[in-house]
């Protein structure tokens, strides 16, 4: 059956090079002629796929310039950057560039259509060349034929940026279907942060978001990528992210999950490079009926690796999460060390959390271990605050944020981190209301 969005893809493509053109063809392709999930795909386990419909949402026009002009105005959490993008419905709202002295040493900070223009053999060789193994192929597919909205970042050799780079990705219009990018090129010996953000206009526009993002971290490559996912509970969403690290690279991903009616989130890491160290955090709040889907795949293929994964998700009402993670230690990669942590805080007793770690281990000398822990809150801490006069739903709030303070306390800056609190503060307010 042809889907509304097969239809509904453009051709804004027209005169992109010949490499992009076949990607693009390749990917509406695998799109149309991969099968939908089913409850029986291993990859899929736990997921309620029979209510995943993705065929009421469309590319829409470009909003008014009041609308790209009012949310630009609203994409505020990071005040010290070093550049910063605004899209809406894959429109661009804003581009603030980047300064003289960075564009002097090489620094490229474009946006999608711009980079294709000017730095054609870049993009040839790491746009839309890492798919995703972990169940959302067909997704990609999409992705690759449709995305346009999105942000280029390459660091050269040696160059260290201390503020980060914000990219802001909205929606705004009614059943819109966006697919935003980014990607990440950091050269050997250089350093960079990123800071991606996911919102919605309001709480009732309802939408479709396939975003992806690529790491490349070069030898000795110092990168922190995070993540703000706050969309309205009228959304579904698919992040599909990527972190390649060679020799010596250090890389931390650090993941916030609030919104969406259902969220798929899947990460990949392939440590190419000896010495190389990945570290990958997560914290998720899921009420109401939302479904979290996150899906793990950390690859060694060198030794003297090290990765560590430590997802944290509280759970109210009738929300799932689901976490399915896999360890995969090539034969060489010797003297690995590699960590998969899940913890799950259920504060209903009809939350429901799956979680399904796994190790798949090629080499006879490494470090590896995985683990998940699922618990209720504590009913003593709980009737201890209560007695002091704290509603049950703000204690239950407390305890929350010092479940994730572990987290939260990594991030590098304090504004963020502290707007992170205030994003999670909300989301308990409207519960509480």
């Amino acid at each position: 059956m042809t889907t509304t969005l097969e239809t509904s893809h453009d051709t804004h493509q027209t005169h992109e090079p010949a490499w992009l053109a076949e990607r693009r063809v390749a990917g509406l392709e695998q799109f149309k002629n991969l099968a939908m999930p089913t409850a029986r795909d291993e990859a899929w386990r736990f997921a309620s796929v029979g209510k995943l419909c993705i065929d009421d949402f469309n590319p829409v026009e470009p909003p008014a310039a009041a609308t790209l002009d009012a949310l630009a105005e609203r994409s505020g959490l990071v005040t010290e950057r070093a550049g910063r993008m605004v899209y809406v419905d894959d429109a661009p709202a804003d581009f603030e560039c980047i300064s003289a002295e960075l564009a002097a040493q090489g620094v490229i900070y474009l946006p999608i259509s711009e980079a294709i223009d000017q730095h054609p053999e870049l993009m040839e060789r790491y746009f839309l060349q890492e798919s995703t193994e972990l169940g959302s192929k067909k997704f990609f597919g999409l992705h690759a034929a449709t995305t346009k909205a999105g942000a280029i970042l390459y660091v050269p050799k040696g160059v260290e940026i201390e503020a980060p780079f914000v990219n802001y990705y909205w929606t705004s219009g009614a059943r819109a279907a966006v697919f935003p990018h980014t990607l990440i090129i950091a050269e050997d010996n250089s350093k960079v942060s990123v800071v991606d953000l996911f919102f919605s206009e309001t709480d009732q526009n309802k939408a479709l978001n396939i975003a992806v993002s690529n790491i490349h971290a070069g030898a000795n490559a110092h990168v922190f990528r995070k993540v703000v996912q706050d969309w309205n509970e009228q959304t579904v969403s698919f992040q599909l992210d990527t972190t390649i690290a060679e020799r010596g690279a250090q890389v931390q991903n650090i993941a916030v999950n609030i919104g969406a009616a259902r969220a798929r989130f899947e990460s990949q890491t392939r440590i190419e490079g000896p010495g190389a160290d990945v570290k990958m955090f997560s914290l998720t709040v899921a009420e109401e009926h939302q479904e979290f889907d996150q899906r793990t795949y950390q690859t060694h293929n060198a030794p003297n690796a090290v990765s560590d994964l430590l997802y944290k998700n509280a759970l109210l009402d009738n929300a799932r999460t689901i976490f399915s993670g896999l360890i995969k230690v090539a034969e060489g990669a010797q003297q690995t060390d590699a960590y998969q942590t899940n913890r799950n805080l259920l504060l209903d007793p009809t939350a429901e959390a799956n979680a399904l770690p796994g190790l798949e281990i090629l080499a006879n000398d490494v470090r590896c271990s995985h683990g998940a822990t699922t618990g209720n809150v504590d009913e003593d801490e709980l009737f201890y605050m209560m007695q002091r006069g704290i509603p049950r739903r703000v204690a239950m709030q407390l305890m929350v944020f010092g479940f994730f303070e572990e987290v939260i306390e990594k991030i590098d800056s304090d504004e963020l981190a502290e707007n992170l609190r205030q994003l999670i503060h909300h989301k308990f307010d409207s519960k509480l209301k």
